[in-house]
C-alpha cells in the first residue's frame, strides 16, 4: 500500500534505519531519568523497543500486553523474564506481561491511570430539607 501511496504522495519517504536509530537515541539520552515500556502485541515494534531500552542497561519498567505464549518461541509470547536476561529490562525493573487481547487490556489500563476520579455529590434525602 504504501508503494501506491507513494505516486499520489511522493514526498513520503520512510526510512527504517534513522527511525531506529532516533529511537535507541532517545532512550541512550533518557539518563537519568526512567524509562518504562507498555507494549501492545510484539513482533519487530516490541524487539525494537526493548532493544532501544537495551543500550540505556534495560527499562524501569516494563508492561506487556499480548496473547502470545511463551512455548512457541516467539519474541512476542516471552515473559518480561526473557528481556532481563538480554539486559532490555533492569533486573531491579517494576515489569508484568498481561495474558489479554490489547483492545481490551489498554482501555481499562487508560481508563484507571489516566481518567481524572470524580466525586459524586451525595443525594439529599427528599425527607429532609
Amino acid at each position: 500500500m504504501l508503494y501506491f501511496h507513494s505516486f499520489r504522495n511522493p514526498g513520503l519517504v520512510i526510512d527504517l534505519v534513522q527511525d531506529i536509530r532516533a529511537m535507541n537515541v532517545e532512550a541512550v539520552h533518557a539518563a537519568p531519568r526512567k524509562t518504562g515500556m507498555i507494549i501492545l502485541g510484539g513482533g519487530m515494534p516490541k524487539h525494537h523497543i526493548c532493544n532501544a531500552n537495551m543500550m540505556r542497561n534495560g527499562a524501569d519498567y516494563a508492561v506487556f500486553i499480548n496473547t502470545a505464549q511463551e512455548f512457541d518461541g516467539s519474541d512476542s509470547g516471552a515473559h518480561p523474564d526473557e528481556a532481563v536476561s538480554w539486559g532490555k529490562i533492569r533486573g531491579s525493573a517494576k515489569m508484568v506481561k498481561v495474558h489479554c487481547d490489547a483492545t481490551i487490556a489498554l482501555p481499562l489500563l487508560v481508563a484507571e491511570t489516566f481518567a481524572k476520579k470524580q466525586q459524586i455529590p451525595k443525594m439529599r434525602s427528599p425527607n429532609k430539607q
